[in-house]
């Protein structure tokens, strides 16, 4: 049976199980929660790896059964998969895996051989997950196919950082360059905003004789949109389904996880999309950031997450397929329908969303493609037919939400420092020169 509306629920295989696939411990992850449900309510069976059993997707009326397992990302390869491997002997049959980080999805793509019999998922070229993971290699590949990107760095000593300050141009935008390497040896804690030269080398100095880091161009702001793009691709890289949206808010701000989006079409921006898929011959979920630069006209691909965004529930088709459900029918042999996306959906965080909203306001960037009120709203963790997710949220919330609003304002406030104490050295150089 197929779907022909809303009004008819997709007709999914319930003999096949989904699972969750997290590698880390980060407990409140409205993602997780939102594949739980968007399968759950087809009847799928669900499963999930947690970091605890009062995690909010441990608790979703949806699962059917949670495997306590913290991880890390610094574990073995061999021992990941092990644990993997043990879970999928305890489900008892073979289940479609949903990673929902960069660790996840590039251990399942390496490792594929030994989790195929286990597990259902796409396959691809093994080493494609962490080659679109990595800063420098989507860079690279974007350089290869021309697809445009933000001028970017790869400093590999202490000495090319110290020449490259000497001529860089400031803003800049320091990033960890490998998705293993953020949980091993982080050498920034996120996007990093770097204001001067004298900041930039006072950060180098704990990088190493190795900088991890890519040193990107800044797009301003006030010059930029922010665009997601969630897409499915069949085992030929073709597409199964397709969204374009528009970022409202992020958290932290324009460098985090979505806060608020709108689905806005956006013909230019999926055929860009599909063209680079096809390219490099991806197949599965994928969940891109774009920023479309106002100075020169271009849209500029800043990630691309070879998995499930946490954000994907704010796309879903007139037929009611978003990436999740599209994957699952795929693997499992079934037409995946076709259908519109409904412009004008929201979706809303609605822990992050308050703080992002009072931080955007101070900011100058706007979202002209934004329309003026939505035409539905889908809340990240708030569910009338699930409500102990969004509880378990809260409980747990509240003291790291205190906690992580204080560190970014001292980091805001040693910024504005650091941006100070740059521009007063600058006027003195200028002034001593002009002597």
């Amino acid at each position: 049976m197929l779907v022909a509306s809303r009004s008819t629920p997709i007709a999914a295989d319930r003999s096949v199980p989904g699972l969750i696939v997290k590698i880390g411990d980060y407990p409140l992850h409205h993602g997780g929660v939102g594949a739980i449900r968007s399968l759950g309510r087809l009847g799928v069976p669900m499963y999930a790896i947690t970091e605890d059993r009062w995690t909010p997707a441990a608790v979703s009326r949806y699962l059917r059964g949670g495997f306590v397992w913290r991880t890390t990302g610094t574990e073995p390869p061999a021992e990941l998969v092990e644990g993997l491997l043990r879970i999928g002997r305890e489900i008892g049959r073979p289940a479609v895996l949903i990673p929902t980080d960069e660790e996840a999805a590039v251990l399942i793509a390496e490792h594929a051989a030994e989790l195929s019999g286990s597990f259902l998922f796409p396959r691809v070229e093994p080493e494609l997950p962490r080659r679109l993971a990595s800063k420098q290699g989507l860079h690279e590949l974007c350089v290869e196919h021309g697809v445009p990107s933000p001028e970017a760095l790869f400093p590999a000593t202490f000495e090319e950082i110290e020449e490259f300050a000497e001529h860089a141009r400031f803003p800049l935008v320091a990033k960890n360059r490998e998705a293993f390497e953020r949980r091993r040896k982080p050498a920034v804690h996120g996007t990093t905003r770097i204001h001067g030269p004298g900041e930039l080398l006072r950060l180098a100095q704990g990088w190493g004789p190795a900088p991890g880091v890519i040193l990107q161009e800044y797009l301003p702001r006030e010059q930029a949109e922010d665009w997601i793009v969630h897409a499915y691709f069949d085992a030929e890289s073709t597409p199964l389904a397709m969204f374009t949206g528009v970022k409202v808010r992020s958290w932290p701000p324009h460098a985090g996880m979505t806060a608020n989006a709108y689905v806005v079409d956006n013909p230019e921006l999926a055929g860009m999309t599909a063209q680079f898929i096809k390219q490099i011959g991806f197949s599965g979920i994928v969940d891109l950031d774009w920023r479309f630069d106002r100075r020169d006209g271009r849209y500029k691909l800043l990630d691309f997450n070879p998995r499930m965004g946490a954000q994907f529930r704010l796309f879903e088709s007139e037929t009611g397929v978003d990436v999740v459900r599209a994957q699952h029918l795929d693997l499992t042999g079934r037409r995946v329908p076709e259908g519109e996306q409904p412009a004008g959906r929201r979706f809303v965080v609605e822990n992050i969303d308050l703080p992002a909203l009072a931080a955007y306001r101070r900011s100058g960037y706007t979202t002209p493609h934004a329309p003026a009120r939505p035409s539905s709203t889908e809340l990240a963790w708030v569910a009338r037919d699930d409500m102990k997710p969004f509880f378990t949220m809260l409980a747990r919330f509240v003291r790291p939400g205190v906690r992580h609003l204080w560190q970014m304002w001292r980091s805001r406030r040693a910024a504005a420092s650091a941006a100070s104490a740059s521009s007063a050295a600058s006027a003195e150089s200028a002034a001593s020169a002009a002597e």
